[in-house]
């Protein structure tokens, strides 16, 4: 594998902007291989950092590198800060900047497809919650989608609040209460709105450790896909939310898009 770091100017963020990226290596005699990168492109796998991490987790505490090698997988990095992927009430777009301009940037620059069967997207805790909900926004561009341990009903979290700091960074993301109910940002209330589209979505497969503490946000949220008929691959098990269970449990999501389990 090619392992690439980026730097780039962000017409969305209006702010140079760091990206890694994993693309297969062809050989130098692989004239045939070539050609057909020419014509369409390597798949790829647009993966998520959670709250406290960068674009660089993935590549430093997990062997994702060896993962994604046997099924000749890009892997696309953003950095998106404590964002929750979202376009920021006061703050940066940066649901525009990973949604629209990240993959119109790597499919543009480098062998990568643009094609909707080629694409994947995944994440872990916030980006668990920032790939299920740019799927399911974007039903056209990726095929699946993964959440390893996501902070997937924010609503639970909003419900409860005793981090200020937690609260007022959700305000700076969302805005009000009432206005990240009401918006699209909220997993429940999209699944809601796309019932009758359900055949439209991109396959999804979660999974949470069940000593982990957003392990409550998962069950909720499987709970409403199970009542607006949204199709979910689910699995649990011991874990906690740690490397440890996300290093294994991204190697179940690559094999479950790849239908090898």
């Amino acid at each position: 594998m090619i392992f690439l770091q980026c730097s780039f100017k962000s017409e969305a963020l209006q702010m140079m902007q760091g990206l890694n990226i994993l693309l297969p290596k062809t050989s130098m005699g692989d004239e045939i291989r070539k050609n057909e990168l020419k014509m369409q492109g390597f798949p790829v796998l647009y993966l998520l950092h959670g709250l406290s991490d960068d674009h660089s987790g993935w590549m430093r505490r997990t062997s994702i590198e060896r993962y994604c090698e046997k099924y000749n997988l890009a892997v696309v990095m953003p950095n998106v800060n404590r964002s929750f992927y979202a376009d920021m009430k006061y703050g940066l777009d940066y649901y525009t900047y990973v949604s629209k301009e990240i993959p119109d940037f790597v499919t543009t620059n480098f062998p990568i497809s643009s094609k909707r069967e080629d694409s994947y997207i995944a994440g872990l805790s916030m980006g668990g919650y920032g790939a299920f909900m740019i799927a399911l926004r974007n039903p056209h561009m990726f095929s699946a989608a993964a959440s390893l341990s996501g902070a997937l009903d924010l609503s639970c979290n909003l419900d409860d609040i005793s981090d200020s700091d937690f609260e007022l960074m959700t305000k700076s993301i969302f805005g009000s209460k009432e206005e990240f109910l009401d918006s699209d940002y909220n997993l429940i209330g999209l699944m809601e709105k796309l019932q009758n589209r359900k055949n439209e979505l991109p396959r999804l497969f979660q999974c949470c450790g069940t000593e982990d503490y957003i392990y409550p946000l998962n069950q909720s949220f499987k709970a409403a896909a199970e009542k607006y008929g949204i199709e979910l691959t689910y699995e649990e098990g011991p874990g906690q939310h740690d490397w440890e269970y996300w290093d294994a449990n991204i190697q179940r999501a690559l094999k479950w898009f790849f239908n090898e389990i």
